[in-house]
C-alpha cells in the first residue's frame, strides 16, 4: 500500500488550480453523500440491529483512512458519521425522493468538479488512476489541517512532489491556474 504522502502527491498533481479545489471541496463531499443514499437501501437486520451498506462501507473507508494517518482518519470519521446521520432518512424516504436526492447530489457533485478541472487545465486525476476516487476525501481533509498548520512537513512534501510530477508531465504554474509549456 502506498503511504499518505505518495498518494496525496498524486492526487495534488492534479489539483493546484485553487478555483479547481474549491469546486472538490463542495463536489467530493456532496459525491461521498450522495452514495451514501442507495447505499442506505441496503440493509439488512443482524442480531436486533439494522446494519446498512452505507454504514460497512463507511467503515471500510474510515479504517483505510486510520490505517493512512490516525488523527485525518479520526477527522474523516466525524465527517463520516455527521453524513450517515443525515442520508439515513434520505434512504429510508420513498424512492422517488430518495432517488431524486441521488441523482442531484452526484450529478452535480461530479459536475462541478469537471468544471473545476477546466480552470486546472489538467483532466481528473482518476482517468489515470480510478483509486485516486477514494483518496480525494482524505485529500480534502487535510488540506483543511494543512490550512490550520497541522503537518506543515507532510504538507511541504505534498506539493514538492506534486510539482515534480506535474514539471515531468510538461506542466508549469501561474498563478491560478496551470498552462502546459509549449515545448
Amino acid at each position: 500500500m502506498k503511504s499518505l504522502e505518495d498518494q496525496m502527491s498524486t492526487y495534488a498533481a492534479y489539483h493546484q488550480d485553487a478555483r479547481n479545489k474549491a469546486t472538490h471541496f463542495i463536489g467530493v463531499p456532496a459525491i461521498v453523500f450522495s452514495l451514501m443514499i442507495p447505499l442506505g437501501w441496503l440493509r439488512a437486520d443482524i442480531g436486533g440491529a439494522t446494519l446498512s451498506a452505507a454504514l460497512v462501507v463507511t467503515a471500510i473507508l474510515f479504517l483505510y483512512y486510520l490505517v493512512l494517518d490516525i488523527p485525518l482518519g479520526l477527522a474523516m470519521g466525524a465527517v463520516f458519521a455527521l453524513m450517515l446521520w443525515a442520508a439515513a432518512p434520505l434512504s429510508q424516504a420513498s424512492l422517488g425522493l430518495s432517488l431524486t436526492w441521488f441523482l442531484l447530489l452526484f450529478v452535480g457533485g461530479w459536475a462541478l468538479q469537471l468544471w473545476g478541472h477546466v480552470y486546472e487545465g489538467r483532466k481528473p486525476a482518476l482517468v489515470d488512476n480510478l483509486f485516486q476516487i477514494f483518496v480525494a476525501p482524505i485529500f480534502l481533509a487535510a488540506e483543511v489541517c494543512f490550512a490550520l498548520g497541522y503537518k506543515p512537513r507532510l504538507h511541504e512534501a505534498v506539493q514538492r512532489r506534486a510539482l515534480e510530477m506535474r514539471a515531468a508531465a510538461g506542466i508549469t504554474e501561474s498563478p491560478n491556474s496551470a498552462v502546459r509549456s509549449a515545448g
